[in-house]
């Protein structure tokens, strides 16, 4: 997936309607009509946001008789979900040093307080 391909895909998933049409095709195919109903605009601004998603590669129409479902394209997702993936697979490599750096840190050392300068004079 290009870089401006997985922009095209962010980008159509930042909108909270069509979050939640991806949402719902996931349950299974809608008609515009059917994906239509919860929101109070117009079937033609319904259109418009699936014709976003279908341009983003999300979502698919096809022709069954009088019918146009609209069907959710998962593939898309899996090519997401390995680009976040490895991201998130790299933070978590940064946080595992962090950690070993901060345990590091907090071992005792090999040296006892007396003799360390600053600490003549001072009892246990």
């Amino acid at each position: 997936m290009s870089a401006d391909r997985l922009s095209q895909v962010f980008s159509a998933l930042a909108d909270p309607t069509r979050r939640d049409m991806v949402a719902r095709l996931a349950a299974g195919d809608a008609t515009v009509n059917e994906l239509a109903g919860p929101y109070d605009v117009s079937v033609q601004a319904v259109s418009k946001h699936l014709k976003v998603l279908e341009d983003a590669g999300l979502v698919s129409r096809s022709r069954e008789a009088q019918r146009r479902p609209v069907h959710l394209e998962a593939e898309v997702f899996d090519l997401m979900t390995k680009w976040i993936e490895r991201y998130r697979r790299e933070a978590e490599e940064r946080y595992r040093r962090l950690d070993a750096v901060l345990r590091q840190m907090e071992q005792p050392t090999d040296q006892h307080d007396e003799g360390r300068p600053g600490q003549e004079g001072t009892a246990s």
